[in-house]
């Protein structure tokens, strides 16, 4: 029996293409960027062509570092960014760049439809708030704004769907990414009818669900000679990229959580109960019948690369004299700091900012500078701000009903044990870290291996493939530090909201 399994990872800065081994272990992977536009303030968009350029590019290197043979792979898992509303026509043509996840053009659109039909009535379908991030606002955005776009559509589909799309030639909609849309109902996992009417949104552009592991097609010719594939291959529906990380991290039972430590932060909590609370995100998990509660934050890894960017000329220029990369000098820099860096704050909204504040006008912000503050001050408090982030939506979560009680780390910003440690002094909690790098990837591969076979279930896949490198306990003596620190981070916000806004 064939057990070579292909991911495909949409990300926000680039794709991830990996081969898997029934056993977890990576038989060869690659990747290629490419890049976000930010044509307007509050807008931030990509060409989904340039994903499909992306993955051919991927692949096609992935097979060829492996020295694989394509008829060998037993099926393929495609996971993705979250909210994209990504239209084609009926020949399966983009018609316009899709609006991310960070993207806030529809908060206008938002909030009427809000007034029309009221926030309470669309929580109460779909399990999630209605702001600008989600497709629902996005798409209704091309109505009012690109009606030529609008006319032409025949389906709305997210990142993963359109990648399928390309390898398959086949519309899908997964249950997971199902979430981005308030005229989905989250507690039964269908299509609710009256709220699609009240919304002003075609029945068309909706596609039919799927659960994430179903098998919706399979390689085309074309697809196959474009990407180094062979035809035939079997393509499951795949998932949220934060769901296939959460699976990919190990996480099967309620209360287990997986933290975010890619681009964008966060939590995704598995819970087996409907568990909704309009300060987070709720959507249907990878495996039946359960839910991921979850935390989305702006400000994740992609904080570091920021400050990477703009203040590590130095650190970039010395790598290859020292043999360290410019973030693990970073790591080095901010280690001398003591927890708490001396009364420096950092609020991580760089992006405005989603779950708990749900704040498209929030900014980032340093506190607490002086002359006796330095570099590694600013590296180490912009580390514990996404910490910070991190316990904020474990406490909302944990208020909302959901048990956390131990995070499973994954994304690059795991591999950093300094930055690891203070997550799990900030927040309290446990942190067990698996192979971080490829835990998204893993997540659609298993999705893949459950659908066609490999893997019996969930449990197996997850029993056979994901192995726990270290783990992290909380240090109580920092503790102290870390919840003064942590209140100052709550009332900065509180504080500077009002000013934000304008």
């Amino acid at each position: 029996m064939k057990e070579l399994l292909l991911g495909i990872d949409i990300g926000t800065s680039a794709c991830k293409a990996a081969v898997f081994k029934k056993s977890g272990e990576v038989a060869a992977s690659a990747s290629e960027s490419y890049q976000v536009s930010y044509p307007k303030p509050g807008y931030a968009e990509q060409n989904p062509d340039d994903w499909w350029k992306a993955v051919c590019k991927a692949t096609k290197a992935c097979m060829e570092k492996g020295g694989l043979n394509p008829s060998d792979i037993a099926g393929i898992g495609v996971d993705g960014l979250s909210w994209a509303a990504v239209a084609v026509d009926r020949q399966g043509n983009v018609l316009a760049n899709t609006p991310l996840w960070m993207d806030n053009r529809s908060a206008d659109i938002c909030e009427k439809l809000n007034r029309k039909i009221g926030e309470e009535e669309i929580f109460r379908v779909s399990g999630n708030p209605l702001t600008a991030q989600y497709t629902t606002g996005k798409v209704l955005w091309y109505q009012e704004n690109r009606p030529e776009v609008y006319r032409e559509t025949h389906k709305i589909l997210q990142s993963n769907s359109f990648i399928v799309y390309r390898l398959t030639g086949q519309i899908s909609q997964d249950v997971c990414q199902s979430y981005g849309w308030h005229c989905f109902d989250m507690e039964h996992g269908v299509w609710d009818d009256e709220m699609r009417r009240a919304m002003g949104i075609p029945e068309e552009f909706l596609p039919e669900i799927s659960p994430c592991h179903a098998v919706v097609g399979t390689v085309t010719k074309k697809a196959a000679e474009e990407c180094g594939l062979t035809e035939g291959i079997p393509v499951v529906a795949g998932a949220l990229d934060a769901a296939c990380g959460t699976i990919g991290a190990g996480v099967l039972h309620n209360g287990e959580t997986q933290e975010q430590g890619g681009q964008a932060g966060g939590v995704s909590i598995c819970t087996d109960a409907y568990k909704a609370d309009p300060r987070l995100i709720l959507s249907h998990y990878v495996i039946p019948g359960r839910w991921i509660l979850q935390g989305g934050t702006t400000g994740g890894g992609g904080v570091m690369r920021w400050m990477e960017q703009e203040f590590g000329g130095y650190e970039r220029m010395m790598a290859d004299e020292l043999g360290k990369s410019s973030l693990v000098q970073f790591n080095e820099i901010a280690g001398r700091v003591a927890p708490g860096s001396d009364g420096v704050v950092f609020l991580p909204y760089m992006s405005g900012e989603r779950t708990p504040i749900w704040d498209a006008n929030a900014k980032g912000v340093f506190y607490g500078l002086d002359f006796s503050k330095t570099k590694g001050h600013m590296i180490r408090a912009a580390m514990e701000g996404v910490a910070y982030s991190v316990r904020h939506n474990l406490e909302v979560s944990e208020e909302a009903g959901a048990s956390v009680n131990i995070l499973r780390s994954m994304g690059g910003s795991a591999n950093s044990l300094l930055w690891t440690q203070m997550k799990s002094d900030i927040t309290g909690k446990p942190i067990e870290v698996p192979d971080s790098d490829t835990a998204t990837t893993l997540g659609a591969v298993i999705l893949a291996g459950v659908g066609v076979g490999v893997y019996r279930d969930f449990e197996e896949a997850v029993r056979t493939a994901v192995t726990v490198k270290r783990r992290h306990t909380p240090d109580p003596e920092v503790k102290e530090v870390y919840d003064k620190n942590y209140g100052i981070y709550l009332e900065l916000y509180q504080n500077l909201r009002e000013t934000m806004k304008k």
